[in-house]
């Protein structure tokens, strides 16, 4: 048979098999994204609070800076924290004592009311808390070294300043007190002048203020730095065991707290019946002996 088609062409010879190759799409640079910074991770983590946590820093900042610019002025009419011990004012200017001013000394106020004691006078319970200074002088009472004293007095406790003055110098010049036999001289100065010891007049309500940490309760004298302070109460009144003697009282309560003045402490009752010294704390009883204003009696 012949290879022939029916119309009788020639059959073209076959043709290899070739693999058909698809047309492939463009490949595109591959982008490199730099490295994330820590403020790109910090966003991208917390989201809106990345950038809420900055404004309220500077907020923050702004607040206390104006806080320190326009820090509030106290009012005029604030009180000041109180002091441990308010300084006592006086009248007239004084010079600071020379020395080392030794500790307080002084009878401490009885645990229980004393009974009353026989009045003399009426005396006021609170001063005006300042002192004034008697602003007189004396001659130099007696021989030795001398000891120069001022006296003060409290305002508007009603007292003649000028009075008592003259009782403790009196007291101070006696042959009997501490200048008895030569020991020394006292010599009473006026404002401004120099001076080794005061000797104060100071109502029941200010004895705190004047004698603090003593602890006087308001009834008891004391000697405070350079002062002898007496309780104005006890000047007035004395105590139930003097037996309404209030003179003889007013002697013993200047020696007394001007021998803590002068380096003196407290002493006993040598014996029953024997006088007191006048370094026993005779404000608050007189443990069997005989009341004594003197030094040197």
């Amino acid at each position: 048979m012949s290879g022939r088609p029916a119309d009788g062409r020639p059959t073209a010879p076959p043709r290899p098999l070739v693999a058909r190759v698809e047309p492939r799409p463009p490949v595109r640079p591959r982008q490199i994204r730099p490295p994330e910074g820590r403020v790109r991770r910090f966003t991208r983590r917390y989201g809106w609070r990345a950038y809420a946590i900055p404004l309220l820093t500077l907020a923050t900042i702004a607040v206390l800076v104006d806080l320190v610019l326009h820090r509030p002025v106290p009012s005029a009419t604030a009180e000041p924290a109180p002091a441990s011990a308010p300084a006592p004012v006086t009248s007239e200017p004084e010079p600071a004592p020379t020395g080392t001013v030794p500790p307080a000394e002084g009878d401490a106020g009885p645990s229980e009311p004393a009974a009353p004691a026989a009045v003399a006078e009426q005396y006021v319970e609170q001063g005006a808390g300042t002192l004034s200074v008697v602003d007189s002088t004396s001659d130099v009472l007696g021989s030795g070294p001398l000891q120069r004293f001022a006296v003060e007095v409290e305002d508007g406790i009603g007292v003649d300043g000028a009075a008592f003055a003259d009782a403790v110098t009196a007291t101070l010049g006696d042959p009997r007190s501490w200048g008895s036999g030569g020991r020394m001289s006292f010599q009473r100065v006026g404002a401004g002048a120099e001076y080794d010891f005061k000797v104060s007049l100071v109502s029941p309500g200010s004895m705190e203020t004047y004698c603090p940490g003593v602890g006087t309760g308001g009834y008891t004298s004391c000697r405070y730095g350079e002062r002898a302070v007496i309780n104005l109460a006890r000047w007035a009144t004395a105590v139930p065991h003097y037996d309404g003697d209030i003179a003889t009282y007013r002697q013993y309560v200047v020696n007394h707290e001007v021998g803590h003045a002068l380096g003196n402490g407290h002493v006993g009752c040598p014996g029953p019946g024997q006088p007191a010294p006048v370094m026993v704390q005779q404000t608050l009883g007189l443990d069997g002996c005989v009341k004594n204003a003197w030094p040197y009696p």
